[in-house]
């Protein structure tokens, strides 16, 4: 997949494509349906498939979130694009210009005359442009191209599929009620950095990466998957994960620190994707170290349990 960050120099053969339109934060199952759904307009058309989408998130830029709230920022939201076989991304940076930008230009400026668009895509939700006026009929009108709006997706229980709903049960310790909305467990990407290696003096070294622009879960423990990039491939591993302040040994900096099972190299540096599988418990300050080790012996053989469970029921 390319991913394009100019839309002035779009080639040829991305050009004429079918666009999909929208922040795509989380890549749900709602958000996955209406890729779909362009895809197979493009494959029936022999098209381009481009994701347009927006850096920073337009709720960062207008500082409508106290708190971060990203599920996907924009190397996780790449590469869960990548996997749904986008051909190309094109990332248009939301400044002031941007956010200034009446729909009638970014119409004919970008989807008309850069990219050339045969087909637009969008959610039933999604508006663009100054003051939110930029509309599915307006497009229709301007361009006069076909455009998709695709309703609602709900689970069998009738759970509409959406960000926010995600961002509810991932702050309430619920990971695999938001891994059923994203269809995919939440992940973590970051790289990993060189920490205080506490964790070695206990037996438990740990990976430990800073959360950025990522929501928050719950703090506490997880059982969750670890996948180390070496050379650009990236290999997983079961493991367990402290998420929090650890208010044994330090009660300010927050921190993910991952303990990989039956791993013992030295990954500092490298790239790490940590899947939230299963909630353990909620972070605690425990009388001294021993006592912490004590307790992580003990949660480290509830997230394998949790992890083989999980691992026999997908075979």
């Amino acid at each position: 997949m390319k991913i394009l960050h100019n839309y002035k120099n779009i080639t040829r053969k991305l050009q004429n494509g079918v666009i999909l339109l929208g922040n795509f934060d989380g890549l749900h199952r709602g958000h996955q349906r209406l890729i779909w759904e362009a895809k197979e307009i493009a494959t029936k058309s022999n098209a381009p498939l481009i994701t347009i989408t927006f850096e920073p998130h337009p709720r960062d830029y207008f500082n409508l979130e106290d708190a971060p709230f990203r599920l996907t920022p924009l190397r996780n939201k790449a590469h869960q694009l990548e996997i749904l076989e986008i051909d190309a991304m094109l990332v248009l940076n939301f400044d002031q210009k941007m956010a200034l930008m009446a729909a009638e230009d970014f119409i004919n400026d970008i989807l008309v005359n850069a990219l050339k668009a045969s087909h637009i895509v969008v959610g039933y939700d999604f508006c663009f442009g100054k003051g939110r006026q930029g509309t599915p009929d307006l497009i229709r009108d301007i361009a006069k191209i076909d455009v998709s709006v695709i309703q609602p997706v709900t689970s069998p229980d009738q759970e509409i599929y959406s960000s926010s709903r995600i961002r509810g049960y991932l702050k309430s310790g619920k990971p695999g009620h938001a891994a059923a909305l994203l269809g995919r467990p939440f992940e973590v990407e970051a790289r990993i950095e060189s920490g205080a290696m506490l964790g070695r003096t206990i037996g438990f070294p740990t990976a430990n990466v800073e959360l950025g622009d990522f929501l928050r879960p719950l703090y506490g423990v997880y059982a969750v998957r670890a996948g180390v990039e070496f050379d650009g491939v990236v290999e997983w591993f079961d493991a367990i994960a402290n998420l929090g302040k650890r208010p044994t040994v330090d009660g300010v900096t927050e921190l993910l620190e991952v303990h990989l099972f039956e791993f013992s190299d030295d990954i500092y540096g490298h790239n790490l994707r940590v899947a939230f599988i299963e909630f353990i418990r909620p972070e605690k300050k425990f009388d001294g170290l021993e006592k912490l080790k004590l307790q992580i012996a003990a949660d480290c053989l509830v997230a394998k349990q949790i992890l083989h469970t999980r691992a026999a029921g997908a075979s």
